[in-house]
C-alpha cells in the first residue's frame, strides 16, 4: 500500500484545515515552508507526495510558483489537486511536471473534459476526487453537493476509463477520528484504485486500510502533529504485498 504524505497549501504555507473550512487551518510555517517538508517528507522514505492547493479549491488564488518549486526540489512523484477546473490547468500542471493530477469539480461538471484529459495525458496520470459527505459527493472545495452518491460515482467515472479515486471522508478530514471504513468498503468490488483520506490517525489505522487492500493512503495532520512518523507508516505498510489494480 502506498503511504502519501500531503502538503496544503494556503498563501504558499503549509496548513491544515479541519473538515475543510478555511477558518480552521492550521499553519505549520513554523517547522519549515513546503520545499522543506517535501524534502523531509522524500528523505524518510515518500515514493509520491500529495499537494493540494487550497486557495485555488476556494477560489482565493492559486501556489502554481511553489508547486513548480517543490517538482523541481524533489525526485518523488507529485500528484497535485485543488482547483482544477479546465483541460488547460490539467495540462499546465502536468506540464509543470506533475506525475498525477487530482479532479473534483471538473468531473462533476464536465465529464467530457474528463475524457480529453484521459486521452491526451493517459490513465496513469488521472485521479478523480470523491469526497463525500455522509455517502453524497461534494465539490467545489467540500461546499456544493452533487447528484451522484460514493458508489454511483466511482462506478460512472470506472467505466468511463479512470483507475484512480481519491476517496475522502469529509466527516473524518483532519478529525483523528479513524477512516472510514464502511464508505471504502462500499467500492472495494468495482475493481479500481482508492486512496484513502480523512481520519487517519495511528499504525492501526494504516495496518487497518492495508488489509481492506485499498492502493494507498493520505495522511496529513497526524504527520505534521506526531502522531505517526512516515518512516514507521511505511514499515506498517509494507506488510502485506499488494499491487494495483490493472498492474
Amino acid at each position: 500500500m502506498l503511504v502519501i504524505p500531503a502538503i496544503d497549501l494556503m498563501n504558499g504555507k503549509v496548513v491544515r484545515l479541519l473538515r475543510g473550512d478555511p477558518k480552521s487551518a492550521r499553519s505549520y510555517a513554523h517547522i519549515g515552508d513546503p520545499v522543506d517538508f517535501a524534502r523531509m517528507w522524500e528523505a524518510e522514505g515518500a515514493r509520491m507526495i500529495h499537494i493540494v492547493d487550497l486557495d485555488a479549491a476556494l477560489g482565493l488564488g492559486e501556489n502554481i510558483n511553489v508547486i513548480g518549486e517543490i517538482i523541481r526540489s524533489t525526485k518523488v512523484q507529485i500528484q497535485v489537486g485543488g482547483g482544477i477546473r479546465s483541460v488547460e490547468r490539467a495540462g499546465q500542471l502536468i506540464n509543470a511536471g506533475a506525475s498525477r493530477i487530482v479532479l473534483g469539480s471538473l468531473a462533476f461538471r464536465s465529464m467530457e473534459s474528463v475524457r480529453a484529459i484521459l486521452e491526451m495525458f493517459g490513465d496513469e496520470r488521472v485521479v478523480v476526487a470523491l469526497d463525500h459527505l455522509n455517502g453524497r459527493v461534494m465539490i467545489d472545495g467540500w461546499r456544493e453537493p452533487t447528484k451522484m452518491v460514493l458508489r454511483e460515482a466511482a462506478k460512472t467515472f470506472s467505466e468511463m476509463g479512470v483507475k484512480f479515486f481519491l476517496v475522502t471522508s469529509i466527516e473524518r478530514d483532519g478529525m483523528m477520528a479513524g477512516p472510514d471504513i464502511k464508505s471504502l468498503s462500499s467500492i472495494l468490488d468495482l475493481n479500481i484504485n482508492i486512496i484513502a483520506s480523512g481520519g487517519v490517525s495511528s499504525l492501526d489505522d494504516i495496518e487497518t486500510l492495508r488489509d481492506l487492500g485499498v492502493y494507498g493512503v493520505i495522511l496529513g495532520r497526524a504527520l505534521y502533529e506526531g502522531s505517526i512518523s512516515l518512516r514507521e507508516a511505511l514499515k506498517a505498510a509494507k506488510k502485506q504485498d499488494y499491487r494495483a489494480c490493472g498492474e
